[in-house]
């Protein structure tokens, strides 16, 4: 039997850890019609989808998404920009995107943050050039981005 959270419950947007913990937290949001799917398929609950944003020289972005880790340098972002929606069963769990090569966190299909690197990330023989997570709030997570001094723009306002 699985065992999920109601409905109604969301996860805190934007936790800071305290000072002794330099990272700011993100929870990636897991849409109503997507908790059952993503929970048997890739193990999420709704405390462990998450991005956080590290603070320092070596700093690192960590994804969690159920089973699914990704963690690489904060200083290996080139840019960010906050695009959606998209269709629901093309946007939804871990995917590695088959052209682009991108791969995705998502957990709905209503916005998300791409997140481009300086250098593709390595993964075996896959080189993965961007990266995208449909957090709770995409542009918290942008205004964190640009504090940290990473430049975006939210693609939405611009249509």
């Amino acid at each position: 039997m699985w065992i999920l959270p109601p409905a109604s419950i969301e996860p805190p947007v934007g936790v800071v850890y305290p000072p002794s913990m330099t990272a700011t937290r993100f929870p990636i949001r897991v849409g109503r019609k997507s908790r059952l799917p993503l929970r048997v398929l890739f193990g999420v609950r709704a405390d462990d989808t998450w991005i956080d944003l590290g603070d320092g020289p070596e700093a690192e972005l960590e994804v969690q998404f159920g089973w699914a880790h990704f963690r690489t340098p904060m200083r290996n972002l080139a840019s960010w920009r906050i695009e959606g929606p998209w269709l629901w069963i093309t946007a939804i769990g871990v995917r590695r995107g088959i052209f682009a090569g991108d791969i995705s966190f998502d957990g709905n299909h209503k916005a998300g943050v791409r997140l481009d690197f300086k250098d593709p990330e390595r993964r075996s023989i896959v080189r993965i050039p961007r990266l995208y997570v449909t957090v709770a709030d995409p542009e918290g997570l942008g205004a964190a981005l640009s504090a940290a001094g990473i430049p975006g723009e939210d693609a939405r306002k611009a249509q």
